[in-house]
């Protein structure tokens, strides 16, 4: 992460220009709000959109994010007026300690990341995309990946992709920059729920009460497991996956789950 837990510190006093932000009952939803410029991605919204998933991810009380946007288009990509011009805008977080690189900051979040899909999204913003958990969309939604026909390439994009769509249908798209409906993206793994747009924000809740049953301390072992395989030899993964069940026994989540079970109730997670 770019932020330290001691920076992170600051964020419910913050005022950002370009997030909504609010935290309730240990969900910290994240809505983009620069409509007017189609939500696209400039220095300032990155760096918040940075403070942000570090703020959830160094905080135990967020057991998950929700990822939504203003306006209706949820993410045009990176704003290119902004890759030709200085940043002349006050900061409104702490300068990061790097690049603000999303598709890392989403791998690295380890708790689930719901993304509420009500618009279009393009480019770059696939990168918020392909790094949520579940990402529930509303049937009119399209996605698309123009970069080629700028004289540009979807590398970052393409790296996040790999790993949720089959990678032919990754570079076919790359390639030819056409637009997906939903329901294409869909039946390739990018889009995990798909429904009218009247019943997202309840699909999205429904997804929400589900994983609070879910133990975070579990919910956050297994994800950061997941992004950890990827960097393993396969010939050592059961070695590295029995050390985790081994860690993650000795937890208060395991211990409180498990003595729930004996005694036939609902288990507190803390």
């Amino acid at each position: 992460m770019l932020y330290s837990p001691e920076q992170v510190e600051a964020f419910p006093q913050t005022t950002f220009r370009y997030l909504l932000v609010s935290e309730t009952d240990h969900v910290l939803t994240i809505r983009l709000n620069r409509p007017d410029k189609k939500n696209a991605l400039n220095p300032t919204l990155l760096n918040e959109l940075a403070f942000a998933l570090a703020y959830a991810h160094h905080t135990p009380g967020v057991w998950m994010v929700v990822l939504a946007a203003e306006g209706n288009v949820f993410c045009a990509g990176m704003d290119l007026k902004s890759l030709t011009e200085a940043n002349t805008e006050t900061a409104t977080v702490p300068e990061p300690s790097g690049p603000v690189r999303l598709g890392e900051l989403m791998a690295n979040l380890h708790k689930p990341c719901i993304a509420q899909v009500s618009g279009p999204v393009f480019a770059g913003g696939m990168l918020l995309v392909a790094g949520c958990t579940y990402v529930i969309a509303s049937e009119e939604v399209k996605f698309g990946l123009p970069e080629v026909k700028r004289g540009l390439f979807p590398f970052q994009v393409m790296a996040s992709l790999i790993d949720i769509m089959p990678p032919r249908a990754v570079m076919d798209w790359c390639l030819s920059g056409r637009t997906l409906t939903a329901k294409q993206a869909l039946s390739l793994g990018l889009v995990t729920d798909l429904v009218p747009v009247d019943q997202l924000q309840t699909t999205v809740n429904e997804h929400v009460y589900e994983l609070k049953q879910s133990s975070p301390t579990a919910m956050q072992f297994g994800l950061r497991a997941y992004g950890q395989l990827k960097s393993l030899p396969r010939s050592e993964w059961q070695a590295y996956l029995y050390d985790q069940f081994s860690q993650i026994q000795q937890t208060p989540d395991a211990q409180e789950g498990m003595a729930a079970f004996l005694e036939k109730r609902e288990p507190r997670w803390m």
